[in-house]
């Protein structure tokens, strides 16, 4: 199974930057999907960008838009989030998940693994103040 770790998070004031970072260890993670996701409280989960291998960036939150760029470093086994310009309505805790998916299913539609399809991280807190 693949494991998937996060850091970066912190708290900076709006205007600010951050860099998540996902590392993945395990059983080597060659194809699938990867993506972001968060939860502020009392929300849902949402997709906030996601990542196919072999193809790249397949997906951006409308809200994070132009101020939040996904990418992969593969020799590193790491996801990461530039998080740009941040806002106080991008405080959540966000995640990283892996799925073993075509890279066609690795977009908006994706919800992130359910079972035993992929892994989860344990989130990072990343606070915005006003």
């Amino acid at each position: 199974q693949v494991q998937l770790a996060e850091s970066g998070g912190g708290s900076v004031q709006a205007g600010g930057s951050l860099r998540l970072s996902c590392v993945n260890s395990g059983y080597p993670l060659n194809w699938g999907c990867m993506g972001w996701f968060r939860q502020a409280p009392g929300k849902e989960r949402e997709a906030v960008a996601t990542y196919a291998f072999g193809r790249g960036p397949t997906f951006y939150t409308d809200s994070v838009k132009g101020r939040f760029t996904i990418s992969r470093d593969n020799a590193k086994n790491t996801l990461f989030l530039e998080m740009n310009n941040l806002k106080p309505e991008d405080t959540a805790i966000y995640y990283c998940a892996m799925e073993r998916i075509l890279g066609s299913a690795c977009g908006d539609n994706w919800r992130g693994p359910a079972g035993d399809s992929g892994s989860w991280g344990q989130g990072t807190q990343v606070t915005v103040s006003s």
